[in-house]
């Protein structure tokens, strides 16, 4: 493949790791947020800390770019993604696999100074992370593996903590998967048209008439064992006070995507974002706040 003189490279790889777009990033690492705050008890780690908001960033880029390589036949024929670099011809098949390789080294050197459980861990969260974007052409909900990759940090954040991974950490990842299988669900309605003529599989796809039905039962889920997180924790009224934020917050997407318009479906996508500040929020006042 030729590649255009004209694309600065750094400019191409940037957009291939979706520098420019950090919602993804942000999606990802409110959980892991979340999961260091539990596994701390309300005082992590600033160095563990440190590590996962880096680890998080260059994750989600190594991921993208992987899935840009996995849809550097589709993306094309799709309207919100015809201008990615595969798309447009700005990069080669290696480039994006070396790119790739190279932000997913980084992330393992950062995890050296942590505990064996951690690297242990993170072999499962690199296949997940790599593997996500090709289950799109088999798997009728990919939503829900990417539910899996997007919530590995959560283990991952208890055993940097704690040496171990408690039942709170399979649970908060439970939660999370639900939380991301909606989200991605409205992300996914937006490109339901193109994906139904390219042969893409997605849940909007999948649940068919019921998407947006299936969008609410999942946020619902994800609050319910948002509840059972805070139970088994012992979080005080501000962590309930966030969930009750969060609720409102989900509410107000079900107007928004409805109609299934697709820049009110995207728009409801990105307002995830004030979910997971506002858990986090919830999370960290229940141990700064008397009960």
């Amino acid at each position: 493949m030729s590649i255009p003189a004209r694309d600065d490279r750094l400019t191409v790889y940037l957009q291939l790791m979706r520098a420019d777009k950090p919602i993804g990033t942000l999606l990802l690492l409110w959980p892991t947020l979340w999961g260091l705050w539990l596994a701390g008890a309300g005082e992590p780690d600033w160095l563990v800390v440190a590590i996962f908001v880096a680890g998080t960033f260059l994750m989600r880029s190594a991921g993208c770019v992987i899935n840009d390589y996995a849809d550097r036949h589709f993306d094309a024929h799709v309207e919100r993604t015809r201008n990615r670099p595969f798309a447009r011809g700005a990069v080669s098949e290696k480039e994006a696999l070396l790119l790739a390789a190279g932000l997913s080294l980084l992330a393992f050197l950062l995890i050296l100074p942590l505990n064996a459980l951690t690297w242990l861990m993170s072999l499962p969260a690199l296949f997940l992370a790599g593997s996500y974007p090709f289950t799109k052409r088999f798997f009728p909900l990919p939503q829900a593996y990417l539910g899996l990759a997007f919530s590995f940090g959560i283990p991952m954040a208890f055993a940097a903590q704690t040496g171990s991974v408690p039942p709170t950490a399979w649970l908060l990842l439970a939660a999370n998967l639900c939380w991301t299988v909606a989200y991605d669900t409205e992300y996914a309605i937006v490109d339901k048209p193109d994906d139904l003529k390219i042969g893409i599989r997605t849940s909007a796809i999948t649940f068919g008439r019921y998407d947006v039905a299936a969008v609410m039962l999942c946020h619902a889920l994800f609050l319910a064992l948002m509840v059972a997180v805070g139970l088994v924790a012992a979080l005080g009224w501000p962590y309930y006070l966030s969930l009750a934020v969060a609720a409102l917050l989900i509410a107000r997407q079900y107007a928004d995507i409805r109609g299934r318009d697709r820049a009110r479906c995207f728009k409801a996508f990105l307002d995830n974002n004030r979910v997971g500040l506002a858990v986090f929020a919830g999370v960290v006042l229940s141990y700064w706040l008397p009960a």
